[in-house]
């Protein structure tokens, strides 16, 4: 464990409260809209409402599993909300995003996992905003792979799904998912669509070695894996997992080399980064490198 009250000066942020800021808030708060930026605590937000951007999470802010890293709230969700996907593409055509990223809770308690809800999504943003891009962060669907077979069909520009942790510190992180699982996911995703672009991403600090980032990385890359994030892990609260330890931005630095090194399209790195930061230009990047969608 390290002292977490004591933040290393390169993870200290302005409190967000810009006049595009509140808009933005107002905005979604007006067409019931939840965002990840706000039930995940992201430490970007100021930077990314900011820049008039934001990460969709649909089928409601309640999810079905309790991973020991997120401050998302765990129960019992509500029915599905089948307006959603059209209330979300009417505020990104009011947003005038080029660039969108849609995400949700888990959602066990559905037949394919909010499948069907993530690809009207898709459908919707495309019918109103052509021009804009959309970029999926899915959970794993507990493997349904006909329920990924629906997103793929909607043919988002990109395919996210965040491994998120080490193969050894998987169970503990992620109770309810499995790292064998997450990996076959972003295989399959390639099997069904061999054009998609597919994502991932990990958080570090959790009590990981280097040499399990880097088999990670591995991992990734042998399932034919496009474009990674790799950011610190923040303690949400005293109820969740401890931090082990503060990578400092040179261990970034090292990091992002490697990965590009493995073959990664791009490395999206640093102590503040998530899954969703400066997505577009990851995905620019992926094209530029080859990747088709």
């Amino acid at each position: 464990m390290v002292a977490e009250r004591r933040l290393p000066h390169w993870l200290k942020v302005k409190m967000p409260g810009s006049d595009n800021y509140r808009q933005i808030k107002g905005l979604l708060e007006g067409n019931q809209l939840h965002t990840v930026c706000e039930e995940a605590h992201c430490p970007n937000i100021g930077e990314c409402w900011d820049r008039g951007t934001a990460t969709f999470m649909i089928l409601g802010d309640t999810c079905t599993r309790a991973c020991a890293y997120c401050a998302v709230t765990t129960g019992t969700p509500m029915t599905v909300d089948f307006e959603e996907p059209i209330r979300l593409a009417e505020t990104v055509e009011r947003m005038r995003l080029n660039y969108a990223v849609i995400t949700s809770v888990n959602r066990d308690d559905l037949p394919d996992g909010g499948a069907s809800v993530f690809a009207q999504c898709i459908r919707n943003v495309r019918r109103r905003t052509p021009e804009c891009k959309v970029e999926v962060l899915i959970p794993d669907f507990e493997g349904d792979w006909s329920a990924l077979g629906k997103v793929m069909k909607a043919k988002p520009d990109t395919l996210n799904h965040n491994i998120e942790t080490v193969r050894r510190m998987f169970h503990r992180v992620r109770a309810k998912g499995d790292y064998e699982l997450s990996l076959e996911l972003i295989a399959k995703a390639k099997e069904i669509d061999s054009g998609a672009v597919t994502k991932s991403g990990m958080m570090v600090g959790l009590g990981e070695t280097w040499d399990e980032i880097i088999q990670t990385m591995r991992d990734l890359r042998e399932v034919d894996c496009d474009l990674l994030t790799i950011g610190q892990y923040l303690r949400p609260s005293k109820k969740h997992i401890a931090l082990a330890k503060w990578y400092t931005p040179q261990e970034f630095d090292e990091l992002r080399d490697l990965g590009m090194e493995l073959g990664f399209s791009h490395v999206a790195y640093g102590p503040l980064v998530r899954s969703s930061y400066h997505a577009d230009e990851q995905h620019r990047s992926a094209l530029e490198m080859g990747a088709t969608v």
